[in-house]
């Protein structure tokens, strides 16, 4: 398997630099595998157009962690899964749901048991959605809107899911407490 280096600021492509600036404002540190990603200018600059539009979207934080854990789990991106373990416990999602979707099992909190279960079935169903999966999410109190919206969260999610699975980026000590492999 290639190594892929763990880019810093420094070490980057030079048309990487400003998404891994970017992306060191919004968490005061350069993940591990957004450096991977930097080997790759237009990958990284990607991420970051998207990243922008799913935490500045419709949902909630901890719904957008709901949903990016869930695609980690279901891409089996362990880095990602131990990543967004750590972001949707500090955002305040009860730890039985954050096991529970780490176990591919729903949350008990009913909003984000139709919001797990939706990003899931998209992964799942390659997008191709029955008139009983849309109608799951929209009992639950959402829109159409913000269905469609969890498309770009499963984009922007299945971006650095596949860049995780691929480069293989060590796991920082932050995040070692939540480690996870696929069953």
């Amino acid at each position: 398997m290639a190594t892929f280096p763990i880019h810093t600021i420094e070490s980057a492509p030079a048309q990487s630099k400003p998404s891994l600036e970017a992306l060191h404002q919004t968490f005061g540190v350069i993940p591990n595998l957004v450096a991977a990603m930097a080997t790759s200018p237009v990958l990284i600059a990607s991420l970051v157009g998207l990243f922008g539009k799913v935490h500045g979207g419709s949902f909630s934080e901890p719904e957008v962690q709901i949903v990016l854990l869930t695609n980690a789990v279901t891409n089996r991106c362990s880095w990602a899964v131990a990543f967004h373990s750590f972001l949707a416990l500090q955002e305040g999602i009860d730890a039985s749901d954050v096991n529970a979707i780490r176990e591919c099992r729903l949350p008990r909190n009913a909003k984000h048991a139709a919001l797990s279960n939706l990003a899931r079935t998209l992964i799942e169903k390659r997008g191709n959605l029955d008139d009983q999966d849309v109608s799951v999410f929209l009992a639950a109190g959402y829109g159409q809107d913000l269905l469609l919206e969890v498309i770009g969260i499963v984009a922007a999610s299945t971006i650095t899911n596949y860049t995780g699975n691929v480069t293989r980026p060590p796991l920082e000590e932050a995040f070692q407490a939540h480690e996870w492999r696929a069953a």
